[in-house]
């Protein structure tokens, strides 16, 4: 019986390993297949998002729940921003900076804001947000409310420019596989399954032996300093930033590129959602009026009746009866009715 668990635990490493190698021969190819500028914006677009939406399963998989991610993406934008233009350095040297300065950041407010889990939590970091929009605005040093224009774009590595859609696309995929591959790593080590124990619960974790504060506070500075690096990227390749690209609806969005995924699945799940949040809407666009209905509606039958996401409903395909739909619609009444009384 131990041979053959061990033979099925193989055949699924390899299956897996194909599926990886797969998945990056087609990311590395499929620029070369599309003609379309625009196209190859949405890639970009698409893979900032991962980037983002990983930072927030990051904390999820801790127990917290953030709407901060767009304040250490604007730190990342706006830190690169000022090294390259005002300090005179290249993308190359502003960007470990860049990470330096959201690290001691992050370690600094983390070791405040962890402390308050739950609503606490979420609150915290929402207002954090507006602190660092609103700063930004009022700061003229940082361009005010009219941000910063003319922002160069990354400096050339040997042949290749990065002045092209096509060059910068592989610089952020670049980026996001360094990233995956740092998370996986950590999903896969103690680290991870302290993260995991925290989030099932903290008490019970505590009696193990493990410091939920610490490990919380270690997620917050590996998510934050994140977001950071996809702000550095986004300064560059915009080639400008304004205080309101960073506002709420941001982290709203990195929120949903998650939960339509699948909450539960850490690294792939944002990927999907970021995929479905970044086409669907502009595709949309030739029915303007009705494009927020429907991206509403679509967002709200996923959340509701679909709640383990999209890759949860694929792993394990809910009862589409009459009669479950009937249940799962009277579960959704009956807990807006208790809203509504509380």
């Amino acid at each position: 019986m131990k041979l053959l668990n061990n033979g099925v635990n193989d055949r699924n490493s390899r299956l897996k390993l194909g599926a990886i190698i797969v998945a990056l021969v087609a990311l590395i190819i499929l620029p070369l297949c599309i003609e379309s500028d625009y196209i190859k914006h949405l890639l970009i677009m698409v893979c900032i998002g991962t980037i983002l939406g990983m930072t927030f399963s990051m904390l999820y998989s801790t127990g917290l729940i953030t709407l901060g991610a767009a304040a250490f993406y604007a730190v990342g934008a706006y830190t690169s921003t000022m090294l390259v233009t005002s300090a005179g350095l290249s993308f190359w040297a502003a960007l470990p900076l860049t990470v330096i300065v959201a690290v001691v950041l992050s370690l600094g407010f983390g070791a405040i804001f962890v402390r308050n889990a739950g609503v606490a939590f979420v609150i915290i970091t929402l207002i954090f947000v507006q602190v660092i929009v609103i700063a930004a605005g009022q700061v003229e040093f940082l361009g005010g409310w009219g941000g910063i224009m003319g922002i160069p774009r990354p400096d050339s590595l040997g042949p290749v420019e990065f002045t092209t859609k096509q060059d910068l696309y592989y610089l952020i995929l670049a980026i996001l596989l360094l990233i995956i591959i740092i998370y996986n790593a950590l999903y896969s080590s103690r680290i991870g399954r302290a993260w995991r124990a925290i989030k099932l619960s903290p008490n019970l974790a505590g009696t193990l032996g493990i410091n939920a504060y610490r490990y919380r506070l270690l997620a917050f500075v590996i998510g934050s300093t994140t977001a950071a690096v996809a702000g550095c990227f986004y300064a560059h390749y915009f080639q400008n930033i304004t205080p309101g690209a960073f506002a709420g609806w941001l982290s709203i969005y990195v929120q949903l590129y998650a939960v339509l995924g699948g909450l539960e699945f850490y690294i792939l799940g944002p990927a999907f959602g970021a995929v479905i949040m970044t086409f669907v809407p502009e595709y949309l666009r030739v029915v303007k009026e009705i494009e927020p209905i429907v991206t509403g509606v679509l967002l709200l039958i996923i959340i509701l009746f679909f709640p383990g996401g999209i890759l949860g409903t694929i792993k394990n395909p809910p009862d589409l009866s009459l009669k479950s739909f009937k249940s799962r619609l009277s579960r959704v009444k009956n807990r807006l009715s208790q809203g509504n009384k509380s």
